[in-house]
């Protein structure tokens, strides 16, 4: 059998989009591979995985949102590197540097799946604006560096192969779109049914946000949007599916018809419950959370960043809004409010569009290809 190593600085019980991700794939390839996976130890595992997982421990200082670094031996990556045939990365993190260094250094085969522009999301998520640039500047030079090293970049869209190219990164890229589980995430059987049961009012018209609380996903915005929909009407509650950092979690805290439950393992309950799914960040790939509501038939409304442009048909499966534009937005949730059939419509077509196009049966597919197309020479020398 194959002998698969990845390499990831974002695992479980962290939840964000790389640890989302690896749960739903480690299980569809491990009985395909002989899987080792090198990660941070950020708490109790739940999940138990056939794969073997080697954990690093991390730094206790918050280094951006609700990331730590891990603490790596680079010695025990350089062996598991050279037990292994491929070397599969998720980040330029810690754990990632160190899987491709030692992938050149032993003559490894390296594939990195491109989760995150690094350079955009690492100046953004440390809150201080005088050193943004330097740090992206600088973040973007080790990115290309790194980048150039991989055999194949694993890309989410054709846009993101093109802009790593037009930044002279010359490793081959494939386009493997990420998925949903269309039979876990999907609508309720009723939706009074699923406020009440994680404690809401079932006649309030629920604003929702999932995911990681930072300052990328730009949710001031969506709180700016929802005061002003407060003093129209008294209907509605925000619902913040999700926590990280701390300061922009106070801003939600302890405020009437708003609710933030803190990090969440399941998510579902939460997308049900709403009636409609709200993205205002300024920086995204593929935004896993915003396919995760549409197939729960969730109404979304989204900022037009990343492959969401590609996705999202405006006033079709969905509506879009302009970056940090609070009014914009609130005159996008106010025309949802109003309108039960549009709603109705656009949920339908939400989901349409991921059963059609974005399921995880498709994605898991799609990364085999790419880890066996690399893989299969080797068993010829």
């Amino acid at each position: 059998m194959k002998k698969l190593l990845i390499a990831t600085d974002g695992f479980l019980p962290r939840w964000d989009g790389i640890s989302s991700f690896l749960n739903e794939l480690i299980p569809r390839i491990e009985d395909d591979y002989q899987l080792t996976v090198i990660a941070p130890d950020l708490g109790e595992l739940a999940p138990k995985y056939k794969a073997r997982i080697i954990r690093f421990k991390i730094l206790k200082v918050r280094l951006a949102d609700n990331y730590y670094s891990a603490i790596v031996d680079y010695r025990t990556v350089s062996k598991e590197v050279q037990k292994a045939d491929l070397v599969w990365v998720q980040c330029i993190g810690p754990i990632g540097i160190a899987g491709i260094i030692a992938g050149k250094r032993h003559r490894k085969p390296v594939i990195m799946y491109n989760h995150m522009l690094e350079w955009e999301v690492f100046p953004n998520s440390q809150g201080i604006d005088f050193i943004k640039l330097p740090i992206n500047i600088i973040t973007k030079a080790i990115a290309i560096w790194l980048y150039n090293m991989c055999t194949i970049i694993i890309v989410p869209s054709s846009d993101h192969a093109e802009l790593l190219s037009l930044l002279r990164i010359n490793s081959e890229k494939r386009v493997v779109h990420l998925g949903v589980d269309i039979n876990l995430y999907k609508p309720p059987q009723s939706k009074e049914k699923a406020k009440e049961d994680i404690g809401i009012d079932p006649r309030k018209f629920v604003v929702g946000y999932g995911g990681r609380v930072s300052l990328e996903k730009d949710l001031k915005t969506l709180h700016r949007a929802f005061i002003r929909l407060t003093k129209k009407y008294d209907n509605c509650i925000l619902l913040i599916a999700g926590g990280g950092r701390p300061e922009i979690e106070r801003l939600f805290r302890g405020k009437e018809n708003i609710i933030i439950t803190g990090p969440k393992d399941n998510l579902v309950p939460y997308y049900q419950a709403m009636d409609v799914y709200v993205l205002p960040s300024l920086i995204e790939t593929t935004s896993l959370t915003t396919m995760e509501a549409m197939a729960c038939e969730v109404p979304v409304i989204v900022t037009p960043v990343g492959f969401i442009r590609e996705y999202i048909n405006d006033g079709a499966n969905g509506l879009i809004f302009p970056k940090k534009n609070s009014y914009a937005l609130y005159t996008k949730i106010v025309y949802l409010m109003e309108n039960e059939a549009a709603r109705e419509r656009m949920g339908k077509k939400a989901r349409e569009t991921i059963v059609k196009n974005y399921t995880w049966e498709k994605t898991s597919e799609g990364i085999r290809k790419v880890l066996d197309s690399v893989m299969v020479p080797l068993k010829k020398h």
